[in-house]
């Protein structure tokens, strides 16, 4: 099988840190081929600066789309830019994988969908936390039988965080006010998606999303607080509500990622994945197929607290499965090469961007909103 010969647009964090170090870490599935850099600083551009690899740089989109060579496209430009760049890569016949937020509505994902679909394509959502390796141990503990001594029982509520202290701007492109820019399209994304993988779509949508810091522009959101309601039945007899939260306002060392409470027990987790860090700090591509890539420290592992049979008893619920990012390109791998299933769809990642759209129009109106059909 010849490797996959890839163009990645964009050689901003998105391209050297989460999708040109697997394209170069899998030379068996992937070629990295071409990149597009407008302006490349340097003769051999920052991959070469990055990686000490030569690719051919692209200046121009029109010159990607025309380049014969290219099967797959990667799209990590700014978000107001994936459904321009993802229907035109779609109208050149290539392959398509888009960084989050795929799209900035849901129609627009939708129309993107039907056109992959139309000329035989793999359209694929950059999802990659369903590769975290606390999501891993939240699923494990999750699927656990309501006998094992550490089941949660039947879950009541679910709160997913992804906290953390700025108080300055960044100053990059996520500061402007465009489309699909913000908080609640950049993290809530992640978390959405996550929680959908797990307990289905809800009934309703009832959020908070806002500039809490005032600094910016007052359109792009820093925080969120998204309540998404199940009826009873839905995921256990109780009803159930999934709480979704991003504070760019929060003191402190280790900021919360889960807390989960059930009729028998309540799991906590603190402490994000450690795949995006080790990513930014990587000297080579090659370490990501090292012993150690992935691995969370054990003292980020979550706690699971147990009624034994009356009192409260506390153990570690470990995180022993190693996140892994590089499995969602070998899967992108098969699906275009094998025609396998996607292991992320893109009706999934639609339904994302209409929860996510839905959870503006809910601050917004000061309401809660009922999901509509897909």
């Amino acid at each position: 099988m010849a490797p996959i010969k890839t163009c990645v647009l964009g050689v901003g964090l998105s391209g050297l840190a989460f999708h040109i170090p697997f394209v170069l870490a899998l030379p068996e599935l992937f070629a990295l081929h071409a990149v597009l850099e407008r302006n490349p600083t340097s003769e051999g551009g920052k991959v070469k600066e990055r990686f000490g690899v030569s690719v051919k740089i692209h200046r121009t989109l029109a010159s990607v789309f025309n380049d014969p060579e290219i099967e797959l496209v990667i799209i990590g430009t700014p978000s107001d830019t994936h459904y321009a760049f993802a229907k035109a890569a779609l109208d050149a016949g290539k392959h398509v994988l888009v960084d989050k937020p795929i799209t900035p509505t849901a129609e627009e994902a939708k129309e993107l969908g039907a056109l992959a679909k139309s000329k035989g394509l793999v359209l694929y959502p950059f999802q990659n936390r369903r590769w975290d390796s606390d999501y891993f141990a939240l699923r494990r503990l999750l699927a656990l039988p309501e006998s094992d001594p550490h089941s949660l029982g039947e879950l009541v509520e679910f709160e997913s965080h992804f906290d953390r202290y700025r108080n300055v701007l960044k100053g990059t492109w996520k500061d402007e006010a465009k489309p699909a820019n913000g908080q609640t399209y950049d993290l809530g994304a992640h978390l959405i998606d996550q929680t959908l993988q797990l307990f289905g779509r809800p009934k309703t949508v009832t959020a908070f999303v806002e500039n809490v810091r005032g600094i910016g522009s007052p359109e792009v959101d820093d925080s969120f607080t998204i309540f998404l309601r199940y009826s009873a039945g839905a995921v256990s007899r109780h009803p159930f509500t999934a709480i979704l939260r991003a504070h760019i306002l929060s003191v402190r060392a280790i900021q919360p990622r889960f807390t989960v409470r059930g009729t028998k027990g309540t799991y906590l987790k603190f402490g994000v994945d450690v795949q995006e860090d080790q990513l930014k700090a990587i000297p080579s591509f090659n370490d990501i197929q090292e012993k150690g890539f992935g691995v969370e420290p054990e003292a980020i592992w979550g706690t699971v607290e147990n009624l034994q049979p009356t009192d409260p008893s506390r153990k570690i619920w470990p995180s022993t499965e190693a996140g892994a990012y590089v499995e969602l390109f070998r899967d992108l791998a098969a699906a275009i090469r094998e025609e396998k299933e996607q292991a992320v769809k893109w009706e999934e990642s639609t339904d994302v961007i209409q929860i996510i759209q839905l959870a503006h129009q809910s601050s917004r109106e000061g309401r809660t909103i009922e999901l509509p059909p897909l």
